[in-house]
């Protein structure tokens, strides 16, 4: 099975994310319904690939994810559950996310649960990020740093630069430079480029194209969702 990430953030289609949060009593959730990795001579399907997003406070989220991962090769076992986490997310500094001035300051922490039926024993671990946003009428980015115990117990770090087109665009070129090194395990080092269909408000869809390495060896991955919310209250008192 490919290193699944030790810091579970996201935005779809990065490893990375942005420093805005759903709105109160809202539901976000953004679905990989499948996505395909090599790295090296192994290949992965991640089918699906969630992450909800609920808005609990003003400025503050609950988040949950996890994707169920199969190997293609004929002798790879059974599927598993891998990249489960539960945070929480907060807007520290409202900013021009939130259509105000200034830089939009957030930060996400949390559990990284263990993975299910994976053939690498994991427990829990834990993870903090810091992710500063700053959007201009042309140019949006983002950038992420993080630190973390990940789930076999060894520290972790991670920094991730979003760039994205203008946000106005129906369709919005997008990129991302992503690094992470577990002490003891694995290094990462990516680079995506994509794009982001907003089809209204409430609905995008998104396509990536990430290469890189891991530990040497060269990894690819295409990456397609969706991501789409809505008031989970609406209709009620």
């Amino acid at each position: 099975m490919l290193t699944w990430s030790g810091n579970a953030f996201g935005y779809r289609p990065f490893d990375g994310t942005d420093a805005a949060v759903a709105a109160r009593r809202f539901m976000e959730i953004e679905l990989g319904p499948a996505q395909y990795v090599e790295m090296g001579d192994e290949r992965t399907l991640f089918a699906p690939d969630v992450v909800l997003n609920f808005g609990i406070e003003d400025r503050w989220e609950l988040v949950l994810e996890g994707a169920l991962a199969k190997g293609l090769q004929p002798d790879s076992g059974p599927a598993s559950l891998v990249g489960n986490a539960l945070f929480l997310k907060g807007v520290l500094r409202e900013g021009s996310l939130q259509d105000k001035s200034g830089p939009s300051i957030a930060t996400e922490f949390g559990f990284l649960l263990p993975d299910i039926n994976s053939d690498t024993p994991s427990s829990t671990g834990a993870s903090l990020t810091g992710i500063v946003s700053q959007r201009w009428p042309a140019l949006t980015v983002h950038f992420n740093a993080g630190v973390a115990l990940t789930r076999q117990q060894n520290a972790d770090v991670a920094f991730s630069t979003i760039v994205e087109g203008p946000y106005e665009w129906p369709i919005r070129p997008v990129a991302e430079l992503f690094y992470e090194r577990e002490f003891g395990g694995s290094e990462t080092g990516s680079a995506l480029v994509g794009a982001i269909w907003r089809v209204r408000d409430e609905v995008s869809f998104d396509l990536g194209f990430r290469v890189g390495w891991i530990d040497g060896q060269p990894l690819r991955e295409v990456r397609a969702g969706v991501t789409f919310g809505f008031d989970a209250f609406a209709g009620g008192r």
